[in-house]
This record gives C-alpha cells, structure tokens and sequence, in this order.
C-alpha cells in the first residue's frame, strides 16, 4: 500500500507598511525566517518621510525576500501562497510590497493573501518557533494594540473574529511618546530612548492631566499638552530645567501614559470577564508596560501574553501567521486589489 504524501503549507510574508522592509517564510505555522531591512534616513528628519520609505522598499524588497527564502531553505517553488500588507499603512510603501506580491505570484502561479497589518500585529502571538515553549493566549481574550499610529483594545474570539471596543479618539501612545522625546530634544525614534531614560528616573517627580474619556476609549492629546505647557513653564525659570531633570521627566511620562492604558484594559476584563489578556504593536516592547502587564497578571488573576520583543514592531512573521489562517480558510484576494492606507480592522 503506498502512503499519500502530505505536503506542506508554505507561507511568503511580505510587510512594507511603513519603514520596514519585511520578509518571513512560515511552514504550516512554523517560522522558518524573519528578515527585517529598518530604514536609518528617517533619523535626521525626526520622523519617517514617506517618499524617502517608499524608494527604500523598492531598493531593499527583492534583497530581503532572497535572503528570507535562502534562510529559510525554502524554494520559490514550494511555497503555497504569497502573503501581503494591504493596510493600514503609508500608500507609498504600501505599494511597493503589493506591487510585488502581484508580480511574484503571477511569476508563480500561486494564491495571493492580502493581510490587515492590525490584525497581523495581533496574530503575532500565534507564530510558532522551533524549540520556543511560548504558548498562546486562549480564545476570547483581549488585545492591547500601541504602536505609533494605533491604540486600541480588541476583544479576540478567533482568528478571524476581532472587535475594536475601544480606541484613542485623537493621537496613540506610541505617538505621544516619540512627540514628547522630540520637544525634549531626544533623538527618533523617542519612545525607546524615553524607556531608557526612565529607568533612572523617579516616575512621581512630575504630574501630567489624564482625560476622561467615556467607555474604553483613549485620548493623548490632553496628555500632550500639559508636558509642553509645563516645559514651558519651568523654562521661563530655569533654561536648562528640561536637561537637568530629562530622567525624571521621561519616568513621569512613561508611568502617565502606562497608567492610562492599563485602567482602561483593566475596565474592560472586568466588565466582559475575561482574564486571557495580551499586548501588541511597537509599545508592546516598553519595559513599563510589559511590567504593569505583569503586575496586573498578578492583582487581578489575568493570564497574561506578552509577544517576543522580535515580534513588537513591523516585521513580516506576523504578516505571514495571519496568511497562514486564511489560507487555511482558503480566503485569497484577486490580483486587482488596491492597497488601503486607512483600513479598520
């Protein structure tokens, strides 16, 4: 009798929603690479310049999928789909990994995914690594989603099933901090420096406003403004006030805007039940959050899941595992798609 063979389901991630040029190669869930090109040409600019990210997606996608594939020990051949950012996203970048994805999987003759770059970020706790231990949280749990451009919790019933129940009405966290790091002069991006600075400051040196938003929603522009107008202030008296005391006012901030995310998340498990908690997005990697997430796991009984510090910001794995389900779902896109720059979840 002649066994069947069963063949594998060989995923191509390729993300390039904003300065990051991404590719990773997943067999049936299992991450074999993850390679990530980061763009340092935004630093002198203090933010990232869309032009500038778009011709390095252009110059740097075909390098990166090479040596993903190479890594990976993977074909082209093999693989069973090719999985893209779609959105959210600057349209420039976004473009590019489309653009590609289109090419190379009508070059291959193979099913293209097109993948919500939230979702992803949230799905990020489901990539598999050979010899990891880290177990992923059960279902329904809820999400935090920081980064730069988002903050949001999402109740999480499935992989396909995610509802936002609460988001910032203005700027994100991760916005809020690198804005902050720049009054203050610190380089781009503002957010790591500001965690690491604040770890030789003392968090309750200095108060900031904290907004009260009805239900689970955020807002940080208030918080914004209150950091300038006491910058401003204390300047008036002493000019080197922002130097002499940057520890102190880095831990002040990161401890206000913490506390902001973990009320509300904290609002929300108790009022739907739900102890299965996780992080996500580029915020997820600051030290101050993932210990409040602990602290919380702890105070209130959650089981908590915080994502590998490789996972935290864009890169293509996640991009990938959520193109893994879909396919799984057999959930293609046609080659006509367009991508989106603002796409809800």
């Amino acid at each position: 009798m002649r066994l069947r063979r069963v063949m594998s389901t060989i995923i191509l991630g390729i993300e390039s929603s904003c300065d990051d040029t991404s590719a990773a190669v997943i067999r049936d869930g299992v991450l074999l690479s993850n390679v990530i090109s980061s763009q340092a040409v935004h630093e002198s600019f203090g933010g990232v310049v869309p032009e500038l990210a778009s011709r390095a997606h252009q110059q740097n996608i075909i390098p990166v999928v090479s040596e993903a594939l190479k890594r990976a020990g993977v074909s082209k051949k093999e693989l069973s789909a090719v999985a893209f950012t779609r959105g959210p996203g600057l349209m420039g970048s976004l473009l590019v990994g489309t653009s590609f994805a289109k090419g190379f999987s009508s070059a291959l003759g193979i099913p293209m995914v097109e993948v919500n770059h939230l979702q992803a970020h949230v799905l990020a706790h489901f990539i598999k690594e050979a010899g990891s231990e880290a177990v992923p949280p059960s279902f329904p749990f809820l999400c935090l989603l920081v980064s730069g451009g988002n903050s949001q919790i999402i109740k999480v019933s499935s992989y396909r099933d995610m509802e936002v129940i609460g988001q910032t009405i203005d700027d994100a966290a991760g916005e809020a901090f690198d804005k902050c790091a720049k009054v203050m002069g610190l380089p781009y991006p503002g957010g790591p420096v500001i965690d690491r600075l604040a770890k030789e400051g003392n968090d309750k040196a200095f108060r900031f406003n904290k907004p009260h938003i009805a239900g689970y929603n955020y807002s940080f522009s208030g918080l914004k403004t209150s950091f300038l107008y006491l910058l401003r202030d204390r300047m008036k008296e002493n000019p080197d006030f922002i130097e002499e005391n940057k520890n102190d006012l880095c831990a002040s901030l990161q401890a206000t805007i913490v506390d902001i995310l973990m009320e509300k998340l904290r609002k929300a498990a108790q009022d739907l039940g739900i102890k299965e908690v996780a992080v996500a997005g580029g915020v997820s990697a600051n030290s101050a959050v993932r210990a409040a997430f602990e602290e919380y796991g702890t105070r209130y009984g959650w089981n908590v899941c915080l994502p590998k510090f490789s996972f935290t910001t864009d890169n293509a794995a996640m991009v990938a595992i959520t193109g893994y389900y879909k396919y799984l779902d057999n959930d293609f896109c046609p080659v006509d798609a367009a991508p989106f720059a603002r796409i809800e979840l």
